[in-house]
């Protein structure tokens, strides 16, 4: 398993406009909210993207640095941690876990399943459960 330390990260679902600024981010490393503006095509106001970006820093998203007279924004997760939590949610409000990983597994297509048991088989050979 991976051992890299990981933030408290939500598995809080994201809106499109904060999808889209996570994407900047996380393809992008930080910005600030006019970067941000200059990067989307809607080109949404200022207080706009300044809202948006204190909500994903309220979700534990992004962590804000005074740069200045701006601030950056930076992601506090990758997006596959990001992701992953938004997978452990889903299962959290599961009924039946195991029922739910099962089905999720079985409508994986075979490349992903076979990196799943690759991952597996090679986990247990090193003797992690």
């Amino acid at each position: 398993m991976n051992a890299d330390p990981q933030p408290p990260v939500t598995g809080e679902r994201l809106g499109p406009l904060e999808q889209r600024v996570m994407d900047l981010l996380w393809d992008h490393s930080s910005h600030t909210v006019r970067e941000v503006m200059d990067q989307l095509s809607s080109r949404p106001a200022y207080t706009t993207i300044a809202t948006v970006m204190g909500n994903l820093e309220r979700k534990g998203l992004v962590e804000a640095q005074r740069d200045g007279r701006s601030v950056r924004y930076k992601p506090r997760c990758t997006r596959e941690q990001h992701t992953a939590a938004l997978m452990r949610q889903a299962l959290g409000v599961s009924r039946d876990r195991r029922a739910s990983i099962l089905h999720f597994v079985d409508t994986m297509p075979d490349e992903e399943r076979d990196l799943l048991r690759a991952y597996l088989d090679d986990d247990t050979s090193r003797g992690t459960p």
